[in-house]
């Protein structure tokens, strides 16, 4: 099946779930307000125990799934906006709303999605005074402003973190989504270590001498640090050989809020990763990531020529560059892609999760050429969709070989968190082989 089919089969389509639809029909059925609000009290009941969104199947389309999602107002609520990644358009949030039923608390608003989808969503409701707007500016404007107070659905547990923001979104997945081993927290495994620690930008151009970036570092179980210009110090385990590195970036999000650390603890203690360390620089504020991510020459040279060679100097990294590995989302992905296609003498391996559009250098001779793990989503959106596209067959024109999956959902830590662990399996399931 074709990129264009997949996307096709994968779009979000409005439905009415069934639980809804029954409802529908018995609150219409019902004989006074007493039975009406018994019927929604046992809805209530219902969607409690099973949790939310609703994930109900279709007769007539069994690869996908009614998924509806719910918001319990009051007599305040104007309206319910939903925020999910992949689905609608954010400049467009109106389509986004939900449905209410008369004369009842409930709010849904409902998706055909393809059974193997993956997402996050956000919920806010409008309880501002007087009626939502009719005129359709006005109500942009109105839900323009509401989007910044989107929280997580109070019905469904399963959280993740928000960038920047003291905030979190809700996650599910339907049943055929690529299941996730190694996410959360296991009891029953030893911990890797997990430091701060402060780097000077020495080369590259663009940026103030001196200048300093906070750099997260995670370093293996049983491995043990040695003090700069010094040897190894005692461990637990055997003496630590040159052990693989992934320099990660957007340090804040993936150990700052995400605990990425558990993730590499997991995939370690079951075998399927060797023990590696990772090193990821903070992204900064908005204005930092943006100037610094994406194609930027001077990002490159920090990671190849300040960060691995300060980590070196500290612990017993490998200088292989098979062996080290590069990888980002978004404008991270970029930023991972341009330093491995510049530095193939660094970086042998490249693993990226839907890039944002952006230059596409040529790199080393092809005895050098980096392998890239490219992780593309079916709602990425149309331009990064075309971008993608177009990267797989520029990379392999040059001489890469790459390693391509595509996956249904967006630009969103829910997939990506799944992803970057299964490409660094593939990456180095063979290190202990």
């Amino acid at each position: 099946m074709s990129d264009a089919a997949r996307a096709a089969d994968a779009a979000p389509r409005p439905v009415t779930g069934p639980r809804i639809a029954r409802l529908a029909r018995q609150l219409e059925a019902a004989r006074d307000a007493d039975a009406r609000d018994a019927l929604t009290e046992a809805f209530w009941d219902g969607a409690t125990r099973t949790g939310t969104p609703l994930v109900e199947a279709l007769d007539d389309a069994p690869g996908h799934r009614a998924v509806t999602f719910l918001w319990r107002g009051h007599r305040a609520t104007r309206q319910v906006l939903l925020m999910a990644t992949g689905i609608g358009d954010r400049d467009r949030p109106a389509e986004t709303l939900l449905h209410h039923l008369p004369g009842t608390d409930v709010w849904y608003l409902g998706y055909r999605l393809r059974a193997d989808h993956r997402g996050s969503y956000r919920l806010v409701a409008d309880i501002s005074p007087g009626p939502a707007p009719a005129d359709p500016v006005l109500l942009q404007r109105r839900l323009a402003a509401l989007m910044a107070h989107g929280a997580a659905d109070p019905l469904n547990p399963r959280r993740l973190p928000v960038r920047r923001r003291a905030v979190e979104s809700s996650v599910f997945a339907l049943p055929q989504a690529p299941p996730q081993p190694w996410a959360g927290r296991r009891a029953d495994v030893r911990r890797g270590t997990v430091e701060r620690h402060t780097v000077e930008r020495r080369t590259g151009t663009g940026h103030a001498p001196g200048e300093e970036r906070a750099v997260w570092t995670y370093l293996p179980p049983e491995r043990a640090a040695r003090p700069e210009g010094g040897s190894p110090g005692p461990g637990p385990g055997p003496a630590p050989g040159p052990l693989p590195v992934l320099v990660l970036c957007d340090g804040d999000m993936w150990f700052g809020r995400l605990g990425f650390q558990d993730t590499l603890d997991a995939l370690i203690a079951d075998g399927v990763l060797p023990p590696l360390v990772v090193l990821s620089p903070d992204a900064g504020d908005a204005a930092t990531r943006r100037r610094d991510l994406g194609g930027r020459e001077a990002y490159a040279a920090f990671l190849a020529d300040d960060l691995l060679p300060w980590a070196r100097a500290r612990w017993p990294l490998t200088a292989d560059a098979d062996r080290t590995a590069v990888s980002g989302q978004g404008l991270g992905g970029t930023a991972a892609l341009y330093a491995g296609l510049t530095r193939p003498e660094r970086f042998g391996r490249v693993l990226v999760q839907s890039p944002s559009p952006g230059p596409t250098p040529g790199g080393g001779d092809r005895a050098s050429l980096p392998v890239v793990h490219l992780a593309l989503g079916l709602h990425d959106g149309a331009a990064r969709a075309e971008h993608g596209e177009t990267l797989v067959p520029a990379l392999r024109a040059r001489g890469h070989r790459v390693v391509r999956t595509v996956y249904n959902g967006g630009r969103d830590h829910a997939c990506w968190q799944g992803l970057l662990a299964d490409a660094l399996v593939e990456t180095f399931q063979q290190e202990d082989g």
